[in-house]
């Protein structure tokens, strides 16, 4: 650990691995090509049947994170964190990284810093949680609990080290802090429990017990790439000093970890085994995936030019790094009841790039995005369904970008001025789905089980559902066509027969909601403007009023024929619809 370590930010775009990546033998690439070729679901039957419950839907999505700690607290972040709770059914999950940050509070594109430990020319500690309280305050303010990132390691902590951690001094780098010194191991594990555990003193006393037992307590992120410049031994020590700080001062609190890559294989193995052999206390286990990293990352061409290559993210990627990690889990039997989180769960990467970046950054703006996490969750269900150890949460790390141009197609619920993207209603469709899974199939779904037999392929067009029962009797029930390739193109919709059987009430209101090229898109009216990046107040307002949820038709009455209701929708690729049947 004695070496130097020199950064080439000239090379920086090829000298860094993607976080998110997997480098082990893995048998998708690092992103999907585009196949105008490829064949279309000329037509396809969903079957629901009402009176097949399945027991609990598990809302995974109900979770979210981000880098920039410091936009948590802006006039913006607060109502975006209200919007959610304005029309989820619980609390989200908040994730903000770097916490433990030595900073200004100065929030930049993937850095933040929470400020919270200092040490005086005694070298004695002392904290300040301002940023923090502002951070927490918001998140609970707003009903939503906390994902305490217990990272990264604050200035006054790092060790000699560090200092071999070189970089050119230029006026866009402010030291070999920002640039990663942040990532080594704290020089006085001591003093890092003794910091975690007045952290979640102070948040006891702020937010009460019943808070923040609630809350889930991890540490770092990404240990197994350059997050941790460490051994794997040396953060296995630093976790359990930090679960024993935690679980001294709140004994209830849910720690975990380690919040992996979905190249973290043998890292959350050797952790696992760990924490099994010495009994550490864990009550979640953590890792990530990303569906994408676009070739070159950083094209420098001109300001909005095309992609090098047409490239895509790939559900299978995603799903095949998440059971591998689930099966990774299952070795270890008495950890199969322990939650999995997902807890960065991406179709691309990294959030803050941009289609200035590269083009195929685009699909971050438009109706492909939601359609595709509608699609993910569901297959991500299905895992669960079919195997030991389930997820839990599957985070999406979107939050916004301050001084972001209109649409700028960075992984965001925001673009710039307030405006919302077609993904945020994804959540919002998500949203109104009941507490039970009852029994849905469609004769144009691509199931799980051929994910052993693509070959590193990406997910074809499908035609899927999803289904679910409310307390009142209500059904709810998604439908969606989409493929990985977000060039694909189709001139004749897809028309999909769908009957809903088991239906007790002799009458029902239908609500048909619809996310598409022209339904629920913000983006699209924006284009339809010429995409101004200085709106007027009229053209400001047009594109607000299209960026909600929309209904595809006006609500109607439908009448059951012996329990049964026949309905035909016609989809658009990429598209979903929400069919909510409420009894009257």
């Amino acid at each position: 650990m004695s070496s130097t370590v020199s950064i080439d930010i000239e090379n920086a775009d090829t000298g860094f691995k993607n976080p998110g990546l997997a480098e082990d033998d893995h048998p998708f690439p690092r992103s999907a090509p585009s196949d105008p070729d490829a064949p279309h679901v000329s037509a396809a039957s969903v079957a629901v049947d009402a009176s097949r419950n399945l027991g609990p839907l598990k809302r995974i999505w109900e979770s979210f994170g981000y880098d920039e700690i410091n936009w948590t607290y802006t006039p913006t972040g607060k109502r975006l964190l209200k919007t959610f709770s304005g029309f989820a059914k619980r609390p989200y999950y908040v994730r903000p990284h770097y916490v433990f940050c030595s900073g200004s509070g100065f929030g930049v594109p993937h850095w933040g810093n929470g400020n919270v430990y200092h040490e005086d020319a005694q070298a004695n500690p002392y904290y300040d949680f301002t940023i923090a309280d502002q951070t927490y305050d918001a998140i609970v303010d707003a009903g939503h609990h906390v994902l305490v990132e217990l990272a990264f390691t604050p200035r006054d902590m790092l060790p000699d080290e560090a200092a071999n951690l070189v970089v050119e001094s230029s006026p866009t780098v402010y030291s070999n802090y920002e640039a990663g010194a942040w990532a080594f191991p704290p020089r006085d594990y001591v003093k890092w429990g003794a910091l975690v555990a007045a952290h979640a003193q102070h948040c006891l006393e702020r937010y009460g017990e019943d808070e923040v037992t609630s809350w889930l307590w991890e540490l770092w992120n990404e240990p197994d790439i350059f997050y941790w410049r460490g051994t794997p031994e040396q953060f296995y020590d630093l976790y359990a000093v930090t679960a024993e700080a935690v679980r001294r001062v709140l004994p209830s609190a849910k720690v975990g970890g380690p919040a992996v890559t979905g190249g973290g294989v043998e890292f959350l193995r050797g952790f696992l085994a760990h924490t099994s052999a010495h009994h550490t206390p864990l009550d979640f286990v953590s890792f990530h995936t990303k569906g994408s990293a676009f070739t070159p990352w950083r094209v420098y061409g001109p300001t909005g030019g095309p992609a090098p290559e047409q490239q895509n993210p790939s559900a299978n990627k995603m799903l095949f790094e998440i059971r591998r990690m689930l099966r990774v889990i299952g070795e270890f039997e008495q950890y199969h009841s322990l939650p999995a989180i997902v807890d960065e769960c991406d179709a691309g990467v990294p959030a803050h790039y941009s289609v200035y970046d590269n083009a195929n950054f685009a699909f971050q703006n438009t109706e492909y995005y939601p359609v595709f996490q509608v699609k993910l969750f569901k297959k991500i269900l299905d895992l669960n369904d079919a195997e030991t150890v389930s997820v839990d949460q599957a985070t999406s790390w979107s939050f916004y970008f301050e001084g972001e141009r209109f649409f700028e197609g960075t992984r965001s619920f925001l673009t710039a001025g307030g405006v919302e993207k077609p993904l945020l209603n994804g959540y919002r469709m998500m949203a109104l789905l009941g507490a039970d899974r009852i029994e849905a199939s469609s004769t144009g779904a691509w199931p799980i089980d051929r994910l052993d037999s693509v070959g590193g392929r990406s997910m074809p067009e499908e035609v899927d559902t999803l289904a679910s029962l409310n307390e009142d009797g209500t059904v709810a029930v998604l439908v969606w066509r989409h493929t990985d390739d977000q060039y694909q193109v189709a001139e004749q919709e897809t028309p999909v027969d769908v009957n809903v059987a088991g239906l007790p009430a002799a009458g029902y209101s239908l609500q048909h909601f619809r996310i598409d090229s022209t339904h629920s898109n913000a983006h699209t009216v924006w284009q339809s403007l010429e995409s101004p990046q200085d709106p007027t107040e009229e053209q400001l307002a047009a594109i607000k009023a299209r960026q909600g949820l929309e209904l595809f038709t006006p609500p109607r009455d439908v009448t059951p024929v012996e329990g049964t209701v026949g309905l035909r929708v016609s989809l658009p690729l990429p598209s979903v619809s929400l069919l909510v049947l409420t009894p009257r």
